[in-house]
């Protein structure tokens, strides 16, 4: 059970809830995500090597790092980030979606610290700090995206790294990423984003700014519907990435 001040938003926790066990469906309701990881998960284990002055192409070049991986789902990243070699944290305020997690963590064989909660209880906890915060696809669910990402930003120790995925507030997102994704070409539940919780990478910088870090980078990911491919890209109009760094001497 989940206490105590938090940004969850019940009603978006209660939509992923309902489809948690459809995480690890390639063909399923989260079958975007799956598309998508490969291009986030490179851009992830990139920005982090330089970050740490790690050998990107190492079989294990996050080993020694504390990660924590906010909102996690069903593992999707957590997992990956653990075979990097990241001693790994994942939450996420959906109890189903931790259980279908764990599961699937333990028949693969990888030891991951899943927990049912949010950010702003791992904080009470007196949790220790994190190498590396991932905020993807979370912020435009919450329902205070600053107070959400200062908390977060509390949980990075100095020289610590956050980097933040959501959704553009354009035109152009509303037309691909809420009518295109869920109402014609039906790769989301239709209700899965409410365009009014889109952020501008503005807004973004501003909290994070607020919140004491450094933005480093942005980044867009964006969709070649020839290939059937996700890329990093300079375009942020609708998909994007923020990198910030706690100002501190890297661990």
């Amino acid at each position: 059970m989940i206490s105590g001040k938090t940004s969850i938003d019940p009603g978006e926790i209660e939509k992923f809830s309902r489809i948690a066990d459809e995480w690890w469906d390639p063909f399923g309701k989260f079958k975007p995500l799956h598309k998508f990881n490969p291009a986030r998960l490179a851009y992830i284990r990139d920005a982090a090597a330089a970050h740490f002055g790690r050998d990107r192409r190492a079989k294990a070049p996050l080993s020694g790092l504390r990660l924590l991986d906010v909102g996690c789902g069903g593992g999707l990243v957590a997992e990956p980030m653990r075979r990097l070699g990241a001693e790994v944290v994942a939450i996420d305020a959906a109890e189903r979606n931790i259980k279908t997690a764990m599961v699937h963590a333990s028949q693969a064989g990888l030891e991951i610290d899943y927990q049912a909660t949010t950010v702003e209880a791992l904080l009470a906890s007196g949790e220790a700090p994190f190498d590396i915060v991932l905020n993807l696809e979370v912020v435009e669910h919450v329902a205070d995206p600053a107070a959400f990402l200062a908390d977060s930003a509390q949980l990075l120790r100095p020289g610590g790294m956050m980097i933040v995925a959501t959704i553009n507030r354009t035109l152009k997102a509303l037309a691909l990423a809420k009518i295109g994704a869920e109402y014609v070409l039906g790769w989301l539940p239709r209700g899965t984003h409410d365009p009014a919780k889109f952020l501008k990478p503005g807004e973004i910088d501003q909290s994070l700014s607020a919140a004491g870090l450094t933005v480093t980078a942005h980044a867009g990911v964006t969709y070649n519907p020839l290939m059937d491919l996700w890329k990093i890209a300079d375009d942020t109009d609708v998909n994007y990435m923020v990198t910030a760094i706690r100002p501190g001497i890297v661990s």
